[in-house]
């Protein structure tokens, strides 16, 4: 890895975008919920070093804060489709037969799903009611994480299956087989640990599509609640004022990009090196 170059400038990049996010806030102070119209879409200054927005807020509180929701998000999601995709692809790829046909049909299916608009549809349909159920920050955290893992745990499921169908035939299965070993015991201790760098790979790759698809529903207007300052959603405000305050849209744009890069920097110097 660290003789990688992309995968080295994907490591350092992320850890300055979590370490900001995470100890910045410590140091700068300034809040990014208050609202003062006298400010409102004021250039980069020392005093708003990424500028305020239409409200008055400033763009640098509200660029961290919001990033750590959305990596929040990226994150639970990717827990979601890895826990979908190894339970389903080593049920499938354990058992083989009719189970594995059954399931990969059903894996077909949710390929073929197009799903951009099926996610602005769910989400459409059932964030009213997991705001009156759970609340309006804490319901849409939830639909959104559902949503995205639900529908991102296709080819995680598929590479578990192959790698499954590969290791049940070798001799170090037979053997746990021969000695007593039941089928859970077979796929958690055996079969399991040997697809971990496949998984590790898939779990990588997966958080950046996550905080894209974020993005775009916040972007449209279907994600978190206005108050709560997403890397999209600060897009999703800025549309208007692209040509008279373009730096609105340029630091949580550039906030996505240089976080997804680097993810999939980092997956990429995963898969090079689980190959070697």
């Amino acid at each position: 890895m660290l003789r990688d170059r992309n995968a080295l400038f994907g490591m350092i990049m992320l850890f300055i975008i979590i370490s900001s996010i995470v100890f910045l806030p410590l140091v700068y102070t300034t809040s990014g919920d208050k609202i003062d119209f006298t400010l409102s879409t004021m250039p980069p200054s020392w005093q708003h070093p990424f500028g305020t927005n239409d409200l008055g807020q400033d763009q640098l509180a509200r660029l961290l804060q919001g990033g750590r929701i959305s990596l929040t998000v990226g994150v639970a999601a990717m827990v979601v489709a890895i826990f979908l995709g190894i339970l389903i692809g080593a049920i499938a790829g354990f058992y083989g037969g009719i189970i594995d046909g059954i399931l990969m049909r059903i894996t077909d299916i949710f390929l073929s799903l197009p799903q951009l608009p099926l996610l602005l549809l769910i989400t459409y349909l059932f964030r009213d009611s997991m705001r009156s159920i759970f609340g309006a920050e804490l319901g849409i955290f939830m639909l959104i994480v559902l949503i995205i893992g639900v529908l991102n745990w296709m080819s995680i499921a598929r590479l578990v299956r192959a790698n499954f169908l590969k290791f049940r035939e070798l001799e170090f299965v037979t053997a746990a087989k021969a000695i007593g070993a039941n089928p859970f015991q077979i796929i958690w201790f055996h079969l399991l640990p040997n697809t971990f760098n496949i998984i590790i790979v898939a779990a990588t790759l997966s958080v950046g599509n996550a905080i894209l698809t974020e993005s775009t529903l916040s972007f449209l207007g279907l994600g978190f609640p206005p108050d709560v300052p997403t890397w999209g959603r600060m897009l999703f405000e800025a549309k208007d004022y692209i040509s008279s305050a373009p730096y609105m849209a340029l630091f949580p744009g550039l906030a996505i990009f240089l976080t997804v890069l680097s993810i999939n920097y980092i997956g990429d110097g995963l898969t090079v090196n689980s190959r070697q």
